[in-house]
């Protein structure tokens, strides 16, 4: 049987590593295809199949769906084994609901406190993420995103809400990406990171806030839209 492509690069980052590295090696491999979309919610990952691909035990493979599973892209479930985790409609808005509830309030206590140092690492993760979607590297989008967002509200004081920020931030990277991408929002979301941070350099805080509240809000509807006409095609 042929190898394919994709099985001559997964036996290249495994070949010569040790044990640990290498099922840290099949861990990152997979969440670079969980990530992009290639592997989808409700996806099947079988050990013996992956053994055979990255051409290694299973003893590895099963270590890195176990690190998959603690970093909630994967979920073990009985009589299925691994499968691919993704969000329902309901989490997904619970996710928008409290981002909405959190991120303006948290703006505003931060922006006062963003030093001009802090400004120019924002407007750098700015351009870097308006390159990123211009170029449709989409693999990039959800981390530069995450970055971004943290970096308006790293001054808050708050780190209870930020660490429940950062999850929430994780959660929905690969939402996020699906939804800039059916929707082509790319444009947008470019602008309006561009004005929020403006706003934010000349002091005008609350207006800063209310756009960041419409932009999350916009962002949430657009995938649940997304989300119910997929599940509408495919009852």
């Amino acid at each position: 049987m042929a190898v394919t492509e994709r099985a001559r690069g997964a036996r290249s980052v495994a070949g010569g590593l040790g044990h640990r590295t290498v099922s840290a090696a099949v861990a990152e491999a997979l969440r670079q295809r969980i990530l992009s979309g290639a592997l989808a919610p409700g996806v099947q990952l079988r050990q013996d199949a992956l053994a055979e691909e990255f051409g290694i035990s299973r003893i590895p493979i099963r270590e890195a769906l176990l690190q998959l599973e603690a970093g909630g892209l994967v979920k073990i479930v009985p009589h299925r084994g691994a499968v691919v985790s993704g969000l329902s409609i309901e989490e997904v808005e619970d996710i928008f609901q409290l981002r909405v509830s959190l991120e303006p309030q948290l703006l505003i206590l931060s922006a006062r406190h963003l030093t001009p140092d802090d400004f120019s690492e924002l407007r750098a993760l700015r351009d870097e993420y308006g390159a990123a979607l211009k170029a449709g590297t989409v693999e990039t989008w959800g981390e530069l995103n995450r970055r971004f967002h943290l970096g308006l509200l790293r001054h808050a004081g708050r780190p209870r809400s930020l660490s429940i920020i950062a999850g929430l931030l994780q959660d929905c990277d690969r939402p996020t990406r699906l939804q800039l991408s059916v929707t082509g929002d790319v444009a947008r979301a470019d602008l309006e990171h561009t004005t929020i941070l403006d706003l934010c350099e000349a002091g005008e805080i609350v207006a800063a806030a209310n756009l960041l509240r419409i932009h999350v809000e916009h962002a949430g509807r657009s995938l649940i839209e997304i989300y119910r006409r997929s599940a509408a095609v495919t009852a």
